[in-house]
């Protein structure tokens, strides 16, 4: 018997290499959006229920794929599953168990090959390129979907994804806004096909812009960033820096002014009892993090500053020393045990230069402390630049 060597996915010739039943759908869609936007009047109701239906098919994916079964950051009563399915479900992004499988993994190998979505290949692969190219299995990292597995909600709609699929995302806004106002065409143009688009790209921008633009707010050894334009386009997922830190919490955005409409949701429900249990991190730890990011920042701001020659640094003396030397000329000054050279400054003293020369040769350090005048700190730190020796 003989076997078939097996050629590398990046081998194989460029058709073979694409996701087509993918890149059909990407393609597909947003010419259909164009060509219902061109030929059917917008009703104001069809506007209305396609935004109310943007939002539910939206918090789908980022409360329900994302927060609740991806990472677990809250639990849910049985209504609210079967809802966050069908929501998520009518975005078209793939099943609960394919989806949350990538983003485990994703979390897991951030920015590496492992990575479906591994940002370091450029915004345009994380936005969709990685959809529309095969994955190469062998070079894809692993992540447990035990839980997933377990589900029957999830494995229901994984094994009856097509049909779910079709239903919530075309057939059922166009019967909505076909029997309840008559605009058979309206529903399914732009609360079917327009909105989808718009859900597919909002998404996508969680992979692409949220790994590209804003702050690195608590860690930035990766790549994602937290961002308020990414969190207006994405439900609230643009806080993408804390949520990678912090995966298990509920939140992306942490303070109250912040834009995270899926917290809300997530946190409302919860006031009825549909979810429960929401996980947020220890604040003193959330705390610690953005503390380190602070002071990494000012690190760098004081690296471009000039503090004058180190303390430890500068050459040891005696008192006696500081003494002969001032005898012999110097214009030097004590303050702390630090001697300074103040020839340069003396003249432009904002109390006049008695009152320094008073004071060559002699310990300073409680006149210059408030015994004669108590010195700002910028006075003190113009005089770190004068520094030259330590007293031992």
């Amino acid at each position: 018997m003989s076997f078939q060597k097996k050629i590398p996915l990046n081998e194989r010739p460029f058709w073979q290499q694409i996701n087509w039943p993918q890149t059909i759908l990407l393609t597909i869609t947003p010419l259909m959006a164009i060509h219902g936007i061109r030929t059917t009047e917008l009703q104001l109701k069809t506007l209305l229920f396609s935004i109310v239906y943007y939002a539910l098919s939206a918090l789908g994916i980022t409360a329900g794929y994302h927060r609740y079964h991806s990472h677990r950051s809250y639990q849910a009563s049985l209504i609210y599953q079967v809802y966050i399915m069908l929501a998520g479900t009518a975005a078209i992004q793939g099943s609960i168990l394919c989806w949350c499988r990538d983003h485990r993994i994703h979390h897991r190998f951030t920015d590496t090959e492992k990575d479906p979505y591994n940002a370091s290949r450029g915004l345009l692969w994380s936005h969709m390129g990685w959809m529309i190219y095969k994955k190469d299995s062998t070079k894809l990292g692993r992540a447990e979907v035990d839980d997933l597995e377990a589900d029957p909600i999830v494995i229901f709609q994984h094994n009856y994804y097509v049909p779910l699929a079709l239903f919530t995302s075309f057939i059922f806004p166009t019967l909505v806004a076909g029997v309840l106002w008559g605009d058979w065409k309206g529903g399914y143009y732009y609360a079917g096909v327009a909105r989808l688009v718009l859900v597919h790209h909002a998404t996508f921008c969680i992979n692409s812009l949220a790994h590209w633009l804003g702050d690195a707010s608590f860690d930035d050894k990766l790549s994602p960033r937290d961002y308020l334009l990414t969190a207006l386009i994405t439900m609230g997922e643009g806080y993408h820096n804390f949520h990678h830190e912090f995966p298990q919490d509920y939140r992306n955005a942490i303070k109250f002014y912040q834009y995270d409409p899926t917290k809300w949701f997530i946190y409302g429900c919860s006031l009825i009892g549909l979810t429960y249990e929401l996980k947020v991190f220890p604040d003193n730890e959330v705390r610690k993090g953005e503390l380190l990011m602070k002071q990494k920042k000012l690190d760098k701001v004081s690296a471009t500053i000039n503090w004058g020659v180190a303390i430890e640094s500068l050459p040891v003396i005696s008192f006696e020393v500081y003494q002969k030397e001032c005898d012999g000329g110097k214009r030097w000054l004590l303050i702390d045990g630090v001697v300074h050279d103040v020839e340069l400054f003396m003249n432009e003293h904002p109390g006049g230069i008695k009152y320094v020369r008073a004071y060559i040769g002699k310990d300073a350090s409680a006149a210059f402390a408030g015994q004669v005048y108590d010195h700002s700190n910028g006075a003190r730190n113009l005089m770190s630049s004068m520094r030259v020796a330590r007293i031992a």
